[in-house]
């Protein structure tokens, strides 16, 4: 009996072992998302978008901030391949809350991982884990011209 319980605790463990959830981060070139075709396609030209650090250009009206983190399914994707769809889907919510507000741009764009801002003005912050995959970021909404 003793052996039993032995056995079947050891395979629990092991069990348990095997769930539990990955979280891989990754620092992926921003350029590299923005340049993609189908992000492009789906992202339009209405709203501009300017990471920490790059150059913006002169701002009429801010209409203040906004976090967005949004997840995306992972199955039978790579990392690198789902980070970049969960990134679309950030910049995406981004583009929406502009338009919602009268915004033409959004600016000082940074990572915002569990509150925690990371500004890079080439790389953006993705987390990936066994089946799931996001992006978090922080932006200020602007009217330029």
């Amino acid at each position: 009996m003793r052996a039993s319980l032995f056995i079947i605790a050891l395979v629990v463990a092991t069990a348990a072992h095997d769930v539990q959830a990955r979280d891989t981060e990754y620092n992926l070139p921003i350029a590299d998302a923005m340049q993609d075709a189908e992000l492009r396609t789906h992202l339009g030209t209405d709203v501009a978008y300017y990471f920490s650090g790059q150059p913006k250009p002169a701002i009429a009206k801010t209409f203040g901030d906004f976090t967005t983190n949004k997840k995306t399914n992972k199955v039978n994707k790579t990392d690198v391949i789902a980070c970049r769809w969960a990134m679309l889907s950030a910049l995406l919510q981004l583009r929406e809350r502009a338009r919602e507000l009268g915004a033409d741009a959004v600016v000082d764009i940074v990572s915002y991982y569990k509150k925690e801002s990371s500004a890079s003005a080439t790389e953006y912050v993705c987390h990936a884990g066994n089946v799931i995959a996001g992006v978090a970021l922080k932006g200020t909404f602007v009217k330029t011209k």
